[in-house]
């Protein structure tokens, strides 16, 4: 029979191996997590609300610091103005209900405002607007002006700019928050107010799917 020292030993060596397995099991867990929680979304720009990160990086203004995020919400303004716009017409130019004509007027005087602020802004702060809405947007406007009848130009006027309202109501409020430069918190305040509207006036119609949005 093996002795009380030999016993003990034997047991020792044991307890010895288990705890270095799981000592190299936690080793490995901790390589696996670690670049997670240090690499991840600490060190990977994730944009918010669909921002798009011009590589221009943050450079001092006289207003204040001016990051990609003030830059893109600035170009989103202007850009929002180059189809909604031309949606307001359309829903004066359409034998439309008054619901509908209200919520042309809205968008009407609310991007022409939001237009002349955003150049105002892209002049001061050197920022390159656009001026013709992008593929998606005209397609949108495409589908309006395409409508058969009044009721279809009204359900996708309803729906197409309640949607995109309350995607950059997002990114308004988010810019509003956090923007250190004077000139685009300015804008924010009274796109926040627009766009706060136009949903409202959109909602009014009582044309608006929620589930689809």
């Amino acid at each position: 029979m093996p002795s009380a020292n030999l016993t003990r030993s034997i047991a020792s060596s044991r307890t010895i191996g288990t705890g270095l397995i799981i000592g190299a099991l936690a080793v490995t867990l901790a390589a696996i997590l670690i670049p997670v929680s240090l690499f991840g979304e600490s060190s990977v720009a994730q944009p918010r609300n669909g921002v798009t990160d011009d590589g221009g990086g943050t450079v001092s203004t006289q207003y204040g610091p001016l990051t990609a995020t003030d830059r893109d919400f600035v170009r989103k303004v202007r850009l929002a103005g180059t189809w909604e716009l031309p949606a307001g017409r359309l829903a004066q130019e359409r034998d439309s209900r008054d619901a509908v004509k209200t919520a042309g007027e809205h968008l009407i005087e609310g991007h022409t405002e939001l237009n002349r602020r955003a150049e105002e802004v892209g002049r001061a702060l050197g920022i390159q607007l656009p001026s013709q809405p992008n593929a998606q947007q005209q397609g949108w406007l495409n589908e309006m002006t395409n409508a058969g009848s009044s009721a279809e130009f009204e359900r996708v006027f309803a729906n197409r700019l309640r949607a995109a309202h309350g995607k950059v109501f997002n990114l308004v409020a988010q810019v509003r928050a956090e923007s250190r430069n004077s000139m685009v918190r300015s804008l924010a305040t009274r796109a926040n107010a627009i766009v706060l509207d136009h949903i409202t006036v959109l909602e009014d119609t009582g044309l608006v799917d929620f589930d689809a949005l």
